[in-house]
């Protein structure tokens, strides 16, 4: 009757008179299980996962084979960002118990966030044996089709899930995204219309249809559409987020700043919303404006590590670079193998006399995170000159330069790469390549001198 009464209690959001009953229990009982696995859950909707943490993995030692205790524990895990072991615990829950739906739908919202196409698959059809006629697996499957480039397999999928679940949103959202992928948009403007009616506060369904005023040239009633949306959901934090992102288009960055601070008013953690606004800041030149916006969005959203990216690339902005290496470590410690962080960290350790090694093994971790992106290249090429390996940084920022050709810095770096290789007419190349794209590149000084001599123009 205890166990019922505790989960009447969650049900109803009544967290505090659940934490009273399951406080009386673990008194009594301080290694009960389900009594452990109630608090923990309770301290993770609270916000206060850290403090779940010990507890829920108190609750698994006392009884392993209970696929709840595993669940809630994964999800305390997801809560201070360590995905890894979330999805380890969830999966160990599906196991435990294959027709649990909470755990499968856990691993294919990871797998879709991953963009892990096989694991969203798997969970997709999961969900769809435990429950055939909900429409969460088929979306969810569909999505999956999606990244295969299976548009008419997601499309049934869809079709399939409005079937089961008629009166559900999301899969007329889904559908109406299909379709404007797809150019057909009288089809989409309909899927999106029909999610609108059966849920107002549908962002996604009126994003489609402001997407759809957008592309057809009709500002003024993208801007009215959204208008008349908060009007009937005054209190939606993503329609001011939209809001705002309309008024760029229209290019009123003042009232677009102004939509984008109400956003983060009504939601303290749309962490979108706190990028836009920050970014609307330093448009008009208040980068210590900005800084102070991130600072409060990281206070209420602390494990979020895209916030102390852009935090940390502020401060470069202002010359702070110890500030900025303080933020890329701080994301680091959220996400270790984050490459944006890795990189960032990286080119800041070699710029400003950091440990080479060090430096070396983050622009690696960065490399094999963003294999296609020019700027690791660069990095990863720049950490192998530090070391001394000439011929492993030109082949690397070959890569760079091949991959971006108009970026003067990364011209200079293959330039002083060549140099020190004792290639001097390719060195030259490069070296005037970096002032033809800048003529007032930060080392023009530097540069020019070196083509003065005859190291360099032999």
């Amino acid at each position: 009757m205890t166990k019922t009464y505790i989960e009447v209690l969650l049900i109803q959001n009544r967290l505090d008179d659940a934490a009273s009953v399951t406080d009386a229990i673990l008194k009594e009982s301080p290694s009960d299980p389900d009594a452990l696995t109630d608090r923990g859950e309770i301290l993770t909707r609270q916000g206060k996962a850290s403090d779940a943490i010990p507890v829920l993995e108190s609750a698994v030692k006392n009884a392993p084979n209970d696929p709840a205790a595993h669940f809630h524990l994964g999800v305390a895990y997801a809560a201070n960002a360590n995905l890894g072991q979330a999805q380890s615990e969830w999966q160990e829950a599906a196991r435990l118990r294959p027709g649990m739906v909470e755990p499968q739908r856990a691993l294919a919202t990871l797998a879709a966030r991953k963009g892990d196409v096989n694991s969203l698959l798997a969970s997709s059809e999961q969900l769809i044996r435990i429950e055939p006629h909900s429409s969460e697996g088929y979306v969810f499957h569909s999505r999956a089709l999606l990244i295969k480039g299976d548009k008419a397999g997601a499309e049934a999928d869809l079709k399939k899930a409005i079937e089961v679940a008629p009166q559900n949103s999301a899969p007329y959202a889904r559908m109406g995204e299909l379709c404007a992928s797809e150019k057909q948009f009288d089809d989409a403007a309909r899927y999106f219309s029909q999610a609108l009616a059966l849920n107002p506060s549908a962002a996604e369904a009126v994003a489609g249809l402001v997407n759809i005023d957008l592309e057809r040239k009709q500002s003024a009633q993208a801007l009215q559409r959204v208008e008349a949306q908060i009007a009937r959901v005054p209190q939606s934090s993503a329609f001011y987020l939209l809001l705002g992102q309309v008024e760029l288009r229209n290019k009123d960055a003042a009232k677009a700043e102004e939509a984008f601070q109400k956003a983060t008013d009504l939601d303290n953690n749309n962490v979108l919303a706190f990028m836009f606004l920050a970014k609307a800041e330093v448009s008009r030149g208040s980068v210590d404006q900005a800084i102070a916006s991130y600072q409060r969005a990281i206070q209420d959203n602390p494990k979020d590590a895209r916030l102390y990216i852009f935090l940390g690339s502020l401060f470069e902005t202002r010359g702070d670079w110890q500030q900025a290496e303080d933020q890329y470590q701080k994301a680091l410690q959220i996400q270790p193998d984050y490459p944006v962080a890795a990189n960032n960290l990286a080119y800041l350790m070699l710029e400003h006399g950091g440990n080479v090694n060090v430096a070396l093994s983050l622009a690696q971790t960065a490399r094999r995170g963003l294999p296609e992106l020019p700027n690791a290249a660069d990095t990863l090429g720049w950490a192998y000159y530090y070391q001394g390996a000439y011929t492993s940084a030109i082949d690397t920022l070959q890569e760079a330069v091949s991959g971006n050709p108009q970026n003067p810095t990364f011209h200079y770096h293959l330039g002083m790469a060549y140099e020190k290789a004792n290639n001097y007419a390719m060195a030259k190349t490069q070296l005037e390549d970096t002032l033809h794209i800048n003529p007032n590149y930060v080392h023009a000084d530097e540069i020019r001198k070196m083509l003065s001599g005859s190291p360099v123009t032999n």
